[in-house]
């Protein structure tokens, strides 16, 4: 098992009644990732949630406080954006940020019944918002010309061809799917994004989250066999933690083993248990993963609702005692060699 990059996930939580404070924490957070010398720095999107709306707009901040980590996304919903504007403001982010975007998407509506028509005009049942909506999201960001040969815009200044703006050729190449389905594995494979794949996937032909998950990698690779993918885990090292520290984090554990162990739900929804203890029993435990084993690019899935002391203390403990163990080496000093 060798680990070549290493990156954290994190929700981006905030107190309702002051939600600046946890948003500027979380920056604080991705600058002290990138001191401590993680690679990545990965925030989720969520909606109607005490977490980041819109991952461009907090990414195009990210990159004003940090110089070197990449900065990702994990993922974007695609049914609730448009794929142009989309496409306009993820460059634009990326172009603020030297090139250091990493644009993960999905598919679905979460709380749809809620959000659908405040987003869409007419029936938006009837529109695709799964795997095309994603492709033109991709096909946004290559930097076509609109038009033809001869089409050109008028502005104050120039005349030029119209395409998307700015334009940064290397995003497209950036771009990476979260795939819990074999069919989703396949379909990023087949368009050739990155693959990202979490703690949790869906049980097709097994009950067992290993095995789903090997078979959802198998997949992907038979069709991109050197792009990048990456595995998340839920890991919380008990090391430096205070007493009462280490109670919350097994009780947090405790309360979500149970469903691990049966597929749930009509989706048959699979869940990777949570890694919680010393550096010693992580490293035991991530070595009889085959999955975590079988891939280099590592990102540590922080758990929702955390403080940030905690979350500080986490990434400390994975950084300096689990990760060198896993064979991670900090870029600066591999740069160094």
């Amino acid at each position: 098992m060798t680990i070549a990059s290493l990156a954290f996930l994190t929700p981006g939580n905030f107190a309702d009644d002051d939600p600046y404070t946890g948003l500027e924490e979380t920056l604080q957070l991705f600058e002290y990732g990138e001191r401590l010398g993680y690679d990545g720095a990965w925030i989720r999107q969520r909606h109607l949630e005490h977490g980041v709306g819109s991952a461009a707009v907090f990414l195009a901040a990210a990159g004003q406080r940090t110089e070197r980590v990449e900065l990702g996304t994990a993922v974007i919903p695609i049914g609730y954006e448009s794929p142009f504007r989309l496409a306009e403001d993820l460059a634009l982010a990326d172009v603020l940020s030297r090139g250091r975007l990493q644009i993960g998407f999905s598919t679905g509506m979460p709380h749809a019944e809620l959000l659908g028509d405040l987003v869409h005009d007419g029936d938006w049942r009837a529109l695709d918002l799964s795997y095309g909506r994603v492709a033109r999201v991709v096909d946004n960001l290559r930097g076509d010309y609109l038009g033809g040969p001869d089409t050109v815009i008028q502005s104050p200044g120039n005349t030029q061809r119209p395409r998307l703006q700015p334009h940064n050729p290397g995003l497209v190449d950036r771009v990476w799917y979260g795939g819990g389905s074999l069919r989703s594995a396949r379909w990023a494979g087949e368009n050739g994004l990155n693959l990202l794949s979490g703690n949790i996937v869906t049980g097709e032909g097994t009950d067992d989250f290993t095995t789903a998950q090997s078979n959802l990698l198998a997949a992907y690779r038979r069709l991109q066999p050197t792009a990048r993918v990456a595995v998340g885990r839920v890991i919380v090292p008990l090391d430096s933690a205070d007493r009462a520290t280490r109670t919350r984090y097994r009780e947090y554990a405790a309360s979500r083993h149970a469903r691990t162990l049966a597929p749930q739900g009509p989706r048959r929804t699979l869940f990777a248990p949570d890694v919680v203890g010393t550096a010693e029993q992580i490293l035991d435990q991530l070595a009889a993963d085959p999955v975590v084993s079988a891939v280099s690019e590592l990102r540590l899935e922080l758990p929702y609702e955390f403080r940030r002391a905690e979350y500080e203390q986490i990434l400390h403990d994975v950084l300096h005692l689990v990760a060198p163990e896993l064979g991670w080496r900090p870029a600066r000093l591999e740069a160094a060699r």
